[in-house]
């Protein structure tokens, strides 16, 4: 009895905090939504998107769909040590997750693919939950590239710009290779890991060992070079995919924007995507996208229009397919808004077990 009332307090307090996590999302997303029409012209924005040509949207969705199945090849390369799952179990559950974390805070839809996989596949949540962490990992090294890559071909305004990028892409590609190199040896990783954690104070230690162990775990799913080029690779592949469809957009609205430019958006918003903000970024999204296009030389009212668009592009689709595959699983909205209480009792039948 005192271990369900300790549980059920734990669960009270989680919600607390989620729903103070809610509130601040809540004013980021305000504050940069503000930031980002502060100076709105409704009217001249309103004549960019009346004169695009709609053409190059529809172009864009089927090509978002071609990112989303690399992104779900890299997930079947992270699961191929716990078990193979075909790409077409993969993409309906990957395209639940996008709409997931689309629609309902906490990254929910993270929540939920694992869920499903471990309903319908028989792949162990706990597990599971490893190959997320490494994909976040990945993630944040491609969109690193992104930014700093395209810099040294971009004709930047700013020369400090140009001279800071030179400096830290030699840094960065060396940093890379190594990361890579020690990934390939899962065991080395931790002993670097553990030598340099030496050096850090006790409660940020524990953190970084923690979160080493479950990135640890996550390559060791990489059981061969082989697997590790796959996953390096699909993840390069899909964003430079999706990227392609922000350049698409941009043909719309007759930008005259370079792809490196393109890259160097995407690389922005999507690190971006590491503050607490609102599902789907709201606000955050469109202040990124539209100060990196005015800092490129594009019209405010043009970097505006094409902000609203582009996230339409990115948002609205994969939502309306996710929710379509949600129900082909014989599941509803409910689902998404409890997935966390579900996540809590998967972790603690792991553990009894």
């Amino acid at each position: 009895m005192m271990h369900r009332s300790n549980q059920n307090a734990a669960v009270l307090f989680m919600s607390r905090n989620q729903r103070l996590l809610v509130i601040v999302g809540l004013v980021i997303s305000t504050i940069f939504l503000w930031f980002a029409f502060r100076n709105l012209n409704p009217e001249a924005v309103w004549n960019s998107i009346r004169e695009i040509n709609p053409l190059w949207l529809l172009v864009s969705v089927p090509i978002w769909f071609v990112a989303l199945a690399l992104i779900s090849l890299r997930w079947q390369y992270l699961l191929r040590s716990i078990r193979y799952v075909p790409l077409r179990r993969l993409i309906p559950l990957t395209a639940i997750g996008y709409m997931g974390n689309n629609v309902y805070p906490f990254r929910s839809g993270e929540v939920l693919r694992l869920l499903l996989l471990q309903r319908n596949n028989g792949v162990p949540f706990t597990k599971a939950a490893t190959t997320v962490v490494v994909e976040r990992v990945f993630d944040g090294i491609v969109m690193l590239t992104f930014i700093i890559v395209p810099l040294l071909f971009i004709d930047l305004p700013s020369s400090e710009v140009r001279r800071v990028a030179l400096f830290a892409a030699p840094i960065f590609l060396v940093a890379l290779a190594v990361f890579f190199g020690l990934a390939a040896k899962p065991d080395v990783f931790r002993r670097v890991v553990v030598f340099f954690s030496r050096f850090i104070p006790g409660r940020l230690r524990e953190i970084i060992l923690h979160l080493s162990e479950d990135i640890i775990h996550g390559l060791e799913a990489l059981r061969t070079p082989a697997d590790l080029a796959g996953a390096v690779i699909s993840s390069y592949a899909s964003w430079m995919v999706e990227a392609s469809v922000y350049w698409l957009v941009s043909f719309a609205f007759n930008l005259g924007v370079t792809y490196p430019e393109i890259l160097l958006v995407v690389g922005a918003v999507n690190l971006a995507g590491l503050l607490p903000t609102t599902p789907g970024q709201i606000g955050v999204y469109e202040f990124v996208v539209q100060s990196v296009l005015v800092g490129l030389g594009t019209l405010p009212s043009q970097a505006q229009a094409y902000a609203l668009v582009v996230h339409v592009v990115i948002w609205l689709p994969v939502t309306l397919v996710g929710f379509y595959f949600l129900a082909r699983q014989g599941l509803g909205w409910q689902a998404i808004t409890h997935a966390r209480e579900l996540e809590h009792e998967a972790e603690t039948v792991h553990a009894e077990g």
